[in-house]
């Protein structure tokens, strides 16, 4: 119970690890790379999109671009999770489970020795002539 417990655990802190990594690095192509290229056909940065009514600053930018980073993060769970997965759970469905090879039988088994064993002997006896049977030598 222990030594599952661990591994669930090391599992956990492994994604957490993962997600935080992918998080910085879908904030800085959005904030880096998306928003300027929409920013450049608007005329105008994300970032410095406000207005302000009774003293009070609403930062648009701000918005825009989290919607943009919650955009991307979910194109991206969808095609890298939930579609992958969507499509394994239907080719259970239909019965279709990879299929691992089967085991030889006994007599596969023998037939692939005995073809290793010639094999082999035709590699090594290809310098000359092989020796006769040991019943032929005294003739």
């Amino acid at each position: 119970m222990t030594r599952s417990f661990t591994a669930l655990f090391a599992l956990s802190v492994a994604i957490v690890s993962v997600g935080t990594a992918f998080t910085a690095v879908v904030n800085a192509v959005v904030s880096g790379l998306i928003t300027p290229l929409i920013g450049m056909i608007g005329g105008t940065q994300f970032d410095e999109i406000e207005f302000e009514i009774n003293g009070s600053t609403f930062e648009v930018g701000l918005v825009i671009n989290a919607i943009i980073f919650f955009i991307v993060v979910a194109a991206v769970v969808f095609f890298l999770v939930v579609k992958p997965l969507n499509v394994l759970e239907a080719r259970r469905k239909r019965g279709e489970e990879p299929v691992e090879p089967e085991a030889l039988s006994d007599e596969a088994t023998l037939l692939v020795e005995i073809r290793d064993l010639l094999a082999a002997g035709a590699g090594r006896g290809a310098g000359g002539p092989a020796e006769p049977p040991p019943s032929t030598r005294g003739l």
